[in-house]
């Protein structure tokens, strides 16, 4: 069927292991959800004993554990496990549990309650059985929390109850049926014997009891579900089993007027609906196509039609289950290109578009507000399928004009409130969410056509401006939770846009500042969303997409995002160094170099720990040629001078002969892998003064620039091997190859010997700086030596006198050295020694200093302007004055003092 409809809810797959093989004793529940024909055992009643028996069986053992009940305890028990031998319902699981938890509390004191413990884990490891299609949602938490309460039931201590533990955990992988449940055989065996084909040729016989049609069709659905679905449909491929198929479908539908015959008209129509699936199947050859697209279309379009004469349709839930089908059929019957034209001719179109627009109140006679709104996203879903087959029928029908109306209402405040109780109605409930989501996906698959009229249509009507909106306003709510619809709605808009402003400068311009702030959100995404699981992966890529399609080649919209740092969170998003992302990526910014701001951005990024893009681009390089085997010695340069790029895949092929308009594989293998594009972007960078670079970087930086000569040698060296296999070059043609051959080798070689020479010079570099570091370390093991010679000087000289007085002499001796050995005539001259000192160290750095004697007022500089000056301010102020300086004071003076 179409993945994009609902499944048949008419006709559930799953039966109950209970019910008999090929030919049923009984009739039970309907498929359809409603009452079996008259004389049918009432189920409801049957579903209400069982839980109250099941609730006794609860109350009994909760009661006290006197020996008077422990008999009938054990009796309640073998009726539970009797009762459900064939599987345990999903409605009753969890009272099943609750009975298991009570006889296990039991266990401890009686043994006696082993036994039934153990049948009832047995019956927990049988298939569950569903009444409902829905039950799998519905008790999908009571079944984990089931599950885990077995494992707490190891508590119990008996090794037989945890070996039965054991085995029902097994056995959700790998069961093995009753014997007694022999459906499966007995149907494959009627399934050899062509009995699908020989029902469905009788189906039209007379039949006095009026149980024909339904018996035939309970064996059929049997067989569908005990064995292999293709070979039943198979079997009713023909043209015979059609038409009988056909006919009983329009006598049910023309004079079927009970709930039972709309039932069996429904579970006919479902059997159709999986033979129309085969394309071999003549659906068309039998007029059964017609008058279901005819049917389909009955209501909407009320255009009276020969084959539905007499048919009146009710509101009833059998008539809308059918209306549900029949979508779903036109779905599956728009992939077979001969139906194509019958869709076409029989206003299917119009049909659907119907439901584009805005439910209206309800009246007496109509569907309810919940089955409108289900075949409102239904018919929209099936119009995505339809749509792309019918271009001009949808541009006729101004198709376009309605979806976006319906868009504006579905952004709109208008008060609506979705029911989102249908498969198509997932995370609709209380919004328009989900019509949003189905008329997106109808655009996306006319857009996707790449229709010249289909887009100018759109564009004409102001859609690139209203699908900013429709983003900016899913943007919204996404901010107030993660949704899996929001999430598709935005990823299905940026494909839209990207698909109209491909290739058109003009709605590029109408994108670019209001687009590009709305795509920076998107490429600014936490990477742990990615693994996320809602879908963000597809919703980056989808914003990578369009930022490729509707923003470079528009140098508006290019300028704009550069002043947005964009090619800074492109080049964050290459750091992740994700494969998926990084192929894109590069294609992103190498296209983005057209632009001469680019290269300057992308040289001014920095990473983390201070990476350059240089650095980064390198490292891609590194990783790209060690997923693809490429040869390389452990210092990174080429072990192979003959093939330096060629990968380990390439080398295991054959070079086979091709036709001279096909390209090779050393020239496919290009847009396999992302050396390509690393190279134009190192290109544009420049292979000179990259800052942030190691010496293996520069290593492999030898090999990029290279790129495009060494992939020429694989062209050439493909073009020699295959003339050698099926020609023998003349001579002269054979040395130009040979030559052409030995360049590109030597251009191996040359890079080979200039990665030497760069490891080498690395080397020398790094011999050099450890010589730089080993004299720092000597001069610092120098100056601690120096340090502590002085502290033992020192301590020599307050503990030792005579240490103390040679220190002493040495000083005067140095003192003295010093000292000028000119006489100055009439200089005054100091003493060096403190009088006084009582001290048993040196002198420390207290100095007395006299002031110049008055005798020497009239010296050689008594007539300088300065001594006149300074005399002239405070005379007399220099006789017989002592300053005394403190320690501190002469440390500022002198500085430190060794």
């Amino acid at each position: 069927m179409s993945s994009l409809a609902e499944p048949p809810a008419s006709r559930p797959l799953s039966r109950s292991p209970a019910r008999s093989p090929a030919l049923s004793p009984a009739l039970g529940p309907s498929r359809c959800g409603g009452e079996r024909r008259k004389g049918a055992p009432d189920g409801g009643a049957s579903q209400e004993t069982r839980s109250s028996d099941l609730n006794h069986a609860i109350r009994l053992l909760e009661g006290s554990d006197s020996s008077n009940l422990e008999e009938e305890q054990l009796k309640v028990l073998k009726k539970v496990v009797k009762r459900f031998e064939n599987g345990l319902p999903l409605k009753d699981l969890a009272q099943i549990i609750d009975i298991l938890n009570l006889c296990a509390e039991k266990v401890n004191e009686q043994e006696v309650f082993i036994e039934p413990v153990c049948e009832l884990i047995k019956l927990c490891g049988l298939p569950f059985q569903k009444k409902k299609l829905s039950d799998e949602v519905s008790y999908s938490v009571t079944v984990s929390k089931s599950i885990a309460q077995l494992g707490y039931l190891m508590r119990v201590p008996s090794s037989q109850v945890r070996i039965q533990i054991c085995k029902c955990i097994i056995s959700f992988y790998k069961m093995e049926l009753p014997r007694k449940l022999f459906s499966g055989v007995n149907c494959r065996h009627m399934l050899k014997a062509q009995a699908a084909s020989r029902l469905c040729l009788y189906l039209n016989d007379v039949d006095p009891s009026g149980q024909l049609v339904f018996r035939s069709s309970e064996i059929l659905w049997n067989l569908l579900e005990n064995t292999s679905k293709e070979e039943v449909v198979n079997q009713l491929s023909n043209l015979e089993c059609v038409h009988a198929l056909k006919e009983v479908f329009v006598d049910l539908l023309l004079h079927g007027f009970c709930h039972y015959d709309r039932q069996l008209r429904n579970d006919l129509l479902v059997i159709a609906t999986l033979v129309a699936e085969n394309p071999a199947a003549p659906m068309i050859e039998s007029g059964f196509t017609t008058l279901l697209i005819v049917l389909a279309t009955y209501t909407e379009v009320k255009i009276p039609n020969p084959l539905l004469k007499g048919l009146k349709l009710t509101f009833s839930y059998e008539d809308f289950e059918m209306k549900k089908l029949l979508f779903n059929i036109i779905g599956i019957l728009s992939k077979d290109p001969r139906a194509v034209q019958l869709l076409s001719e029989n206003d299917v179109m119009p049909a659907l578009l119907y439901y584009v627009k805005p439910h209206q109140k309800p009246g007496f006679h109509d569907w309810s507000a919940s089955q409108y709104e289900e075949l409102q996203l239904h018919a929209i879903a099936i119009l995505a399928s339809v749509a792309p087959f019918l271009v001009d029928k949808y541009l006729s029908c101004q198709a376009n004009t309605l979806l976006l109306v319906f868009l504006e209402w579905c952004m709109g405040q208008d008060p609506f409130f979705g029911q989102g109780n249908s498969f198509h109605g997932t995370g609709g409930r209380g919004n328009k969410l989900a019509q949003m989501r189905y008329s997106l996906r109808v655009l996306r698959s006319v857009v996707s056509l790449y229709d010249d009229a289909v887009n100018l249509n759109l564009c004409d009507q102001g859609a690139i401006s209203q699908l900013l909106d429709i983003l900016k306003y899913a943007a919204n709510k996404s901010k107030e939770r993660d949704d899996v619809i929001l999430l598709e709605i935005q990823a299905d808009t940026l494909f839209i846009l990207s698909a109209l402003c491909e290739n058109d400068a003009h709605r590029k311009e109408l994108f670019s500042y209001e687009g590009v702030d709305i795509l920076i959100p998107f490429i600014q995404m936490d990477p742990k969303k990615l693994y996320s699981g809602l879908g963000h992966n597809r919703l980056l890529f989808s914003a990578l997409d369009c930022l490729w399609a509707c923003v470079i080649g528009c140098y508006i919209a290019e300028d704009y995002f550069l002043e947005q740092q964009g090619v800074f969170l492109l080049l964050d998003l290459l750091a992740l160094k994700q494969k998926n992302l990084c192929n894109i990526i590069l294609g992103i910014l190498v296209e983005f170099c057209d632009n001469p701001r680019t290269t300057f951005h992308i040289s001014t990024w920095r990473g983390e720990k201070d990476q350059t893009a240089a650095n980064l681009l390198i490292q891609l390089w590194r990783q790209e040629e060690l997923d693809l085997g490429v040869k390389r010695d452990r210092y990174g340069r080429i072990a192979d001078v003959k093939r330096p790029i060629v990968s380990s895949f390439q080398k295991q092929q054959d070079v086979i002969p091709m036709p001279a308009n096909s390209p090779s594989f050393a020239i496919v293998e290009i847009s396999e892998n992302i050396r390509a594009k690393l190279y134009l972007l190192l290109c544009k960078l420049g292979f000179e003064d990259l800052p942030g670079l190691s010496a293996k970087d520069f290593v492999t930086l030898a090999i990029i620039r290279w790129y495009v000569d060494f992939k020429v040698g694989e062209v050439w060296s493909e073009v020699c091997t295959e003339l050698k296999e099926e020609f023998r070059p003349v001579a002269s043609d054979e040395e130009a190859l040979k030559v052409i051959s030995e360049v590109s080798e030597n251009i191996g070689r040359s890079v080979a010997a200039l990665q030497t020479e760069v490891l080498e010079s690395q080397h020398r570099q790094e011999i050099r700086e450890e010589e730089k570091t080993y004299a720092k370390i000597q001069a610092v093991h120098k100056q601690k030596e120096m340090v502590n010679k002085s502290w033992e000087n020192f301590l020599s000289r307050t503990s030792n006198y005579e240490a103390l007085k040679k220190a002493k002499r040495l000083q005067e001796k140095s003192i003295e050295a010093s000292r000028s050995k000119l006489k100055t005539q009439n200089g005054a001259v100091h003493s060096t020694d403190i009088k006084g000192l009582s001290t048993t160290i040196g002198s420390g750095r207290l100095v007395t200093v006299e002031s110049t004697p008055s005798q020497l007022i009239g010296g050689p500089l008594s007539g300088t302007d300065l001594a006149l000056g300074k005399l002239s301010v405070c005379e007399g102020a220099f006789k017989k004055i002592k300053r005394v300086k403190t320690l501190d004071s002469i440390k500022k003076d002198l500085g430190p003092v060794e």
